[in-house]
């Protein structure tokens, strides 16, 4: 793959064939525009709603500060992957547009203007929640004068514990300007020797080995940031020097890994590639609005390019590392604590997994209920004698994996364990070459999967040896095997041992460790081989029954809707009389509402407490939904061109009556009449808060104080006053929340 090829596309998963007609292009450019929202406007209108998020009140103030420094992380990762790619199109020339419409330089330019106002309204945003927590008792102080007492452990902490990590570099011709690293904090100096008068320059580098912030003693919550704590002790860092100036900057890196299609030997590539990362062209430069001229001049010579956004911040830079600050104890100025469900059908059967999923398929909705009946499903099977093999995928594991203790100890055990190992997880791949590595010391047959693409699929099989045969039990997830955000997202696991999908899974295993193609398949569906044209056939059968005056009905929820094709075929079904509701929670590139395009199309994004992340599909059948017939599939892909054509994925049909109606009448349901969290998507591309009701219904509070879907298990309410979830009659109303207690019968 050569350089252009991938900064396209990695820039673009919305891109459209190029014309060589310069009019054919300029009218198809007004149509697309016409057609679809651009990709990286939707997403900066996402990280928009998780802004919105930390001025929300009715959240407690340290977590709208985490969702102020959510946004942050948010903003950095965008541009050292997205914003990168663009530029590095537009550096080589590429015009390539949009679905859009937009060519790269186009899209850079309305980026710059979006962002900037973003990054403005996350300081003043800071800057009211920072005078909120000093009510509440929580201070960061800046350079102003402190009490004797204050001033004097200062003084002593940053002798002791700063001052012996920093090493401050003259920048002079003696002394080249430094690399920083990306995310790289610094502080430069403008300094006067006092002994001659004589001028000199002075760079910090702020250790990123450090906290940011700095907690002092005492019962109230008081800290100082890493770089105004050396700010006021330069006398002690440069003795003998007087201060003209100073200033603070932070530069963004590109460091997105492109794998190149001759690479022999990922693991190396991988551990060569993560080292290039830390020294990616600069695509941001941040730095303090206070910063003297001729400081700000030197550091923009030195780090920045034609290329490179360089902004000024009059305020707090590097705002992800807020979250610091959230770990305050402080109870009440955060969400009241939850403790998630164990699934009560695996206790009803002695903690026994696989006698749980033998008797009956079971639906687990995390994070309402515990990801630890995932670990004790693996945990078990590396214990259990009768187990022969253990498959497993990996594509974020975190950093303390109970999943990869359970793989460890099921090899020592002597079985045959398998895992795919995902190298190629964006800016995860330094862990999973650390996994990879411990995996592979206990004996398990460690799988990178394929070059050009992510194995994405999030699927688990066992086989047991039972009576004179063996059956296989298979776990299939929306989201990732990584136990600590499995705590904050919204996510489906399903466990089966129906023989048909052990023989799927079996089939998709071979197929990434062995290049198999599959053959057959009885129930699953996978990307790259199949799974755009699947989900298209469905909404194909959907304006079928409509043409024959049945209803059609489409619900999908999913985190972004970027492929073209896909979306056509929804304006087509629109078009048809097909009522689709679909909930994204990010990126949304079709435009809802459109006269005679779009009309039946409705979206909205939910923001809360959780993130939503689970990938649902549900189609009406015949009949309006929910309804016992309706088609209902759970998915590891997003409706985007690399999940189909660059993942490998899977979409899988929930058969069992039981979990069918669960995760349609519950879930989907309750994502659907929110409104407390919900925002809707307009034609023009803009999101409006649902409007408040008389009847409010936050569908993250709903699933924390009820049972769990099966209905069982421990409710904060009593069993007899749990709503019963509908929507009202007219789609139309779909944004207001019913709810209905039933009567004793």
């Amino acid at each position: 793959m050569n350089m252009t090829e991938s900064s396209t596309q990695r820039a673009n998963d919305n891109s459209t064939p190029t014309t060589s007609s310069t009019n054919g292009l300029a009218d198809k450019g007004r149509e697309n525009t016409q057609r679809f929202i651009n990709r990286e406007l939707s997403w900066l209108g996402f990280n928009e709603r998780v802004l919105e998020e930390a001025c929300n009140e009715n959240h407690p103030l340290l977590e709208r500060l985490r969702f102020l420094s959510i946004s942050g992380n948010n903003l950095d990762e965008f541009f050292m992957v997205r914003v990168a790619g663009l530029v590095g199109q537009v550096l080589e020339g590429v015009e390539e547009r949009s679905a859009d419409g937009l060519t790269p330089a186009r899209q850079l330019a309305a980026i710059y203007e979006r962002a900037d106002a973003l990054m403005m309204e996350q300081q003043r945003v800071w800057r009211a929640l920072r005078l909120d927590l000093g009510y509440q008792g929580l201070r960061v102080v800046g350079l102003d004068p402190l009490d004797i007492e204050s001033e004097a452990w200062l003084a002593e902490h940053f002798r002791d514990q700063i001052f012996p990590v920093l090493t401050p570099q003259a920048l002079d011709p003696a002394h080249p300007f430094p690399f920083i690293p990306n995310k790289g904090l610094s502080i430069i100096f403008d300094l006067v020797r006092l002994s001659d008068n004589e001028p000199i320059k002075e760079l910090v580098m702020v250790p990123g080995t450090l906290p940011r912030f700095v907690r002092m003693p005492g019962t109230e919550g008081r800290y100082i940031a890493l770089e105004t704590l050396i700010i006021r002790h330069v006398g002690t860092l440069f003795p003998g020097y007087r201060v003209d100036g100073h200033g603070t900057f932070r530069i963004i890196r590109d460091s997105d890994i492109e794998v190149e299609e001759e690479a022999e030997d990922l693991v190396r590539f991988f551990r060569s590639a993560i080292k290039r990362r830390r020294r990616g062209r600069v695509i941001r430069l941040k730095h303090t609005a206070n910063m003297p001229p001729v400081l700000a001049e030197l550091i923009r010579d030195q780090l920045g390019s034609p290329d490179s956004i360089i902004t000024e911040v009059d305020g707090f830079i590097g705002i992800a590392d807020l979250a610091q600050l959230v770990d305050e104890d402080l109870p009440a100025l955060k969400f009241k604590p939850f403790t998630a469900r164990f699934p009560e059908r695996i206790r009803e059967h002695g903690g026994d997994c696989f006698a749980a999923i033998r008797s009956k398929d079971i639906v687990v909705h995390h994070p309402y209920e515990s990801f630890d009946v995932v670990l004790a499903f693996l945990a078990q099977a590396a214990q259990d004698p009768d187990v022969i093999a253990i498959k497993q995928t990996l594509y974020r594991a975190g950093k303390q994996s109970a999943v990869i203790r359970a793989l460890i100890d099921a090899a020592e055990a002597g079985k045959s364990v398998t895992a795919v190992v995902e190298l190629k997880a964006r800016f995860d791949e330094e862990q999973n070459l650390m996994w990879a590595s411990a995996l592979e010391r206990a004996g398990v047959q460690v799988v990178y999967g394929f070059i050009e693409w992510k194995t994405h699929a999030k699927v688990s099989m066992v086989v047991r040896r039972e009576g004179d045969g063996f059956r296989t039990y298979c776990h299939f997830g929306t989201g990732n095997y990584h136990p600590i955000t499995a705590k904050i997202y919204t996510d489906i696991s399903f466990f089966t041992a129906d023989p048909r999908a052990g023989r799927d899974a079996a089939q998709l295993f071979n197929y990434i460790t062995g290049y198999v193609e599959p053959h057959d398949m009885e129930l699953l569906t996978i990307s790259p081989h199949g799974l755009r044209n699947r989900l298209m056939a469905l909404i194909d059968e959907e304006i079928a029954h409509v043409r024959a005056g049945r209803p059609g009905v489409v619900w999908a929820k999913m985190n972004s809707l970027v492929d073209p094709a896909v979306i056509d075929k929804l304006y087509e079904a629109s078009s048809a009389g097909v009522e689709v509701e679909l909930i994204v929670r990010g990126i949304c590139c079709l435009r809802p509402g459109v006269a005679g395009l779009s009309d039946n199309i409705r979206v909205r994004s939910v923001v809360g407490r959780f993130l939503e992340h689970s990938r649902i599909i549900c189609t009406g059948n015949g009949a309006a939904l929910p309804n016992r017939k309706a088609k209902v599939f759970i998915s590891s892909a997003d409706w985007m061109p690399r999940n189909f054509d660059r993942r490998v994925e899977y979409l899988l049909p929930i058969e069992n009556p039981t979990v069918h109606a669960q995760i349609l009448d519950q879930v989907m349901v309750a994502n659907l009449i929110d409104t407390e969290q919900s925002w809707i998507l307009a034609s023009d591309g803009h999101y409006d808060r649902v409007e408040a009701t008389a009847r409010p219904f936050n569908l993250h509070h709903y699933f924390m104080t009820n049972p769990s879907l099966s209905g069982r298990g421990a409710s904060l309410q009593s069993k007899s006053s749990v709503p019963k979830l509908r929507l009202r009659p007219s789609s139309g109303q779909k944004d207001q929340a019913i709810s209905e207690t039933p009567n004793n019968d």
